[in-house]
């Protein structure tokens, strides 16, 4: 029997293709599995058997799973290289292109190096050296302990309070719903993705680890400290098996974001409107006259030229008195449903609405659902009760595959054919804590509360396939509040619901690049808070002015007095969020750019600097800059009374003000001026930015593509892309949408050489673009391909427009 005194001794048991199974004289096992150069998979199995024999993350550059999961020993979608594999007394060691790992045979203690920049191999992970994993010594929760190096820093875990950089503190997944959350504090929240990234500054390398479970569980970072085990950080899953993937990642933390999110599923490709500012309150659903409020909300974007592309319906509208009942239309707050939904949709404003996973005991098809054993049951057969809102209830089992199709039916036959055509999956952290609660499993039951996540992934899969099916033409948009790995693969989300207050927008920040480097891209937060006071005028714009860059853009609120969080809430600064809104849509070539690399190719769409700018020691320090794609750098107003706003620049690069067309050195600070009106955002010299430079108002939508081009100063170069497609519809999946390229360069002549090209199989989309450069530079420019229809100074800028003559 194992024991602390006599660990399991390892020997293989067979190696086929590219796993290597070891087997200990206790029973216990210690898999590898080896799906590519830089991703190596180890499972350990204290008495051999899988208690999760299926997994409903890993898709590796796919668009979905299995509904009923898939076979962990299923290799399908990864490359399987070859690999050395040699074998002595002490250890076993795998070798691929880019990864070397060791397990000493006594114990399973693994040694992960990597590749430097020079060739030479380097340990960058180990196993703490005493009692790494739990082999039935402790009890039976997995566990996880590697050896800690002082100076290298973790980021990722997806949604986490606090400062970016994790070293140094611990952290549960165990979603709930944290309604007014401390950004800079409160753990746990809403999601769930055990992934994180170890790196060194000093060697610019580093790795990430994935734990693939779907249990509760813990990391520390190094909050914890035992004398008799040296410093080390620790994973605890409390249900379920070790089962872990190292991702390298050699030069940038970037590497292994963009792996595990292909590791995880493709991101869904949004819509463009999905991009749009949305609306959103509870307080007009939860009005009497809803209804009436509501289309209030389409009149005050139109008197104040507020331009919207969407509504988050609140929960309000299911109301029979003051709770909810999902699925359910209040006739007495909305009596003309379709006529309401139509009247948005006249003004180009498509609804979200809210639904729920929980049917509270007096929902009015909640016998019918128990009768049918669609809700998470108890051992006796019972439904599951669990606390929901103001009253109990029982979730919904979409491990049922009778419950997984009829929230599809009453998702279509409640929402989608009234005209609504998109979801807003929430509360769904499903917040399960009894042991006697079962869910069915595809008919292998389990206790629910060892995967409660996984309710969470199903419930918006199978809205997604609702809304495909009701619309096959069309891309699904949904939005989901809670979620695990890999939720990118069907929604956007957002960081729940948030508090009123300055630490908020900035942790709001930090929380959004956590969850960039874990896989999820499309985020956004409830600007000016969701909860608490209202935000003070200069906070609300301060927000506005962050979330403009934000891919969620929503400004939400249930305020403590009873307010509105609204574009036109104060009268004073009601022209300046209008402005600010227009600056949005005037980016969202750029943002759908960027969500587009995102699906492509695995980009995050937001990023620390330290990501593009890695061997800048500078950019490591905890700062409330952001990078948007890697042109854009990002500097938000965090603090109340300033109007000047001081920013790194990053070393190895030249930057230019959007503003003011200045152009800086990077490596070192700059102080520029931060109205009220105007975002601090940088364009990187040698990048083009996409734009929409058309005239926008309310009702009467234009787009025209501009190019803000930031040459580089030695040599004029540039370079930039933007994707264009229909907006809506699957067809991109075809083949059907194109590129701009738009590269300049010194020519020998010393003018400055544009050229602006369009590839992709629908016709060229304009017969004119804007080309916008710094007004110095005052020399000629020769456009190729193209003519040269207008040539002059708009403010700090020269605005050139170039029409194709075919």
């Amino acid at each position: 029997m194992t024991s602390l005194l006599h660990p399991p001794v390892f020997r293989v048991a067979g190696q086929h293709a590219n796993r290597v199974l070891l087997a200990s004289d206790t029973g216990a096992t210690l898999e590898i599995f080896v799906l590519e150069d830089d991703i190596v998979r180890v499972r350990v199995l204290p008495d051999a058997t899988a208690r999760n024999p299926r997994t409903w993350t890993i898709a590796p550059g796919l668009d979905d799973v299995p509904l009923d999961g898939r076979d962990r020993l299923d290799l399908s979608g990864f490359a399987l290289p070859a690999y050395d594999f040699v074998e002595d007394d002490s250890d076993v060691r795998i070798e691929t292109a880019q990864v070397r790992l060791a397990v000493r045979r006594q114990g399973g203690h693994c040694t992960w190096s990597m590749r430097g920049a020079d060739g030479a191999w380097r340990v960058v992970l180990a196993d703490r050296a005493t009692q790494a994993y739990n082999f039935g010594w402790w009890d039976d929760r997995a566990y996880h302990y590697v050896a800690r190096e002082r100076g290298d820093k973790v980021f990722g875990l997806g949604e986490r309070a606090g400062d970016l950089d994790r070293t140094g503190a611990r952290f549960e997944m165990r979603n709930i719903d944290a309604m007014g959350y401390s950004a800079k504090h409160t753990d746990p929240l809403y999601k769930h993705i055990p992934f994180y990234v170890t790196w060194s500054p000093d060697a610019c390398q580093g790795f990430g680890l994935f734990y693939d479970t779907l249990s509760d569980c813990s990391f520390d970072m190094g909050r914890e400290l035992d004398n008799y085990h040296g410093p080390y950080r620790y994973f605890v899953a409390e249900h379920g098996d070790l089962d872990y993937y190292f991702i390298a990642s050699p030069d940038t933390p970037l590497a292994a974001a963009r792996r595990f999110t292909w590791l995880t599923g493709r991101p869904a490709r949004t819509p463009k409107w999905g991009l749009g500012y949305s609306g959103s309150t509870m307080r007009y659903t939860d009005a009497p006259d809803a209804q009436q409020q509501m289309n209030q909300f389409v009149e005050q974007c139109g008197a104040h030229d507020i331009l919207c592309d969407s509504f988050h319906l609140s929960s309000g509208y299911t109301s029979i008195g003051a709770k909810r009942y999902v699925f359910n239309w209040n006739r007495d707050k909305f009596p003309d449903a379709k006529g309401f939904v139509k009247h948005y949709r006249d003004h180009g404003i498509r609804l979200c609405a809210n639904i729920k996973p929980c049917l509270l005991r007096d929902h009015p098809a909640f016998e019918d659902a128990a009768t049918r054993g669609l809700l998470i049951r108890s051992a006796s057969g019972e439904p599951a009760w669990v606390q929901f809102w103001d009253e109990v209830g029982a979730y919904l089992d979409f491990t049922q595959p009778d419950a997984y199709h009829w929230w599809r039916e009453q998702v279509t036959s409640a929402l989608l054919e009234y005209g609504i055509e998109s979801t807003w999956n929430d509360n769904n952290e499903y917040e399960i804590w009894s042991p006697d609660a079962i869910a069915h499993g595809f008919g292998q039951p389990f206790p629910a509360r060892e995967a409660k996540v996984l309710q969470t992934m199903l419930m918006m899969r199978a809205s997604r396939e609702a809304q495909r099916a009701h619309a096959p033409a069309q891309r699904p948009f949904l939005v989901s509040r809670s979620g695990g790995a890999g939720m990118q693969r069907y929604v956007q989300t957002w960081s729940g619901d948030n508090y009123t207050s300055w630490e908020t927008l900035r942790y709001n920040l930090k929380m959004g690049l956590g969850l960039a480097l874990s896989g999820v891209s499309n985020i956004g937060h409830d600007i000016g808070g969701f909860s608490g006071p209202a935000p003070s005028p200069e906070l609300l714009l301060r927000w506005v002015q962050f979330g403009i860059f934000m891919p969620r853009f929503s400004i939400h609120s249930w305020n403590d007095d009873g307010t509105v969080n609204e574009p036109w809430m104060y009268p004073e600064i009601t022209a300046q969020v209008a402005s600010l809104i227009k600056q949005r849509y005037r980016l969202l070539p750029y943002l759908y750019h960027l969500l587009w690399l995102s699906t492509t190719r695995y980009e995050p769409v937001l990023r620390p600097t330290f990501a593009d700018f890695p061997g800048d020691a500078r950019c490591y320090d905890e700062c409330d800059d952001m990078m948007l794609g890697d042109a854009l750098l990002v500097a938000p107003v965090v603090d109340p009374g300033l109007m000047e706003r001081t920013v790194y620049l990053p070393s190895g690069a030249r930057w230019m003000c959007c503003a003011s067309a200045r152009s800086f050195d990077g490596g070192a600070s700059v102080t520029l001026p931060a109205p009220f009106d105007t975002p601090v955002m940088l364009l990187r010299e040698g990048r083009v930015l996409p734009l929409n430079v058309a005239e926008q108002h309310f009702g009467a939508r234009a787009d025209t593509r501009g190019f803000l081009v930031a040459p580089r100063i030695e040599d004029g170069v540039a370079y930039g892309e933007c994707v264009e497609d229909d907006g809506e519809t699957e067809a991109w999946r075809d083949g059907e949408y194109g590129l701009w390229r738009i590269e300049t360069g010194r020519e020998a002549s010393g003018a400055l050489g544009v050229s602006v090209r369009w590839a992709g199989r629908p016709a060229r989309p304009a017969d004119r673009v804007e080309i916008l450069l710094p007004a110095s530079l005052q020399g000629p420019v020769a456009v190729r391909g193209a003519r040269v229809e207008q040539d002059a100074q708009d403010g700090a800028w020269r605005r050139i427009v170039v029409a194709f003559d075919s």
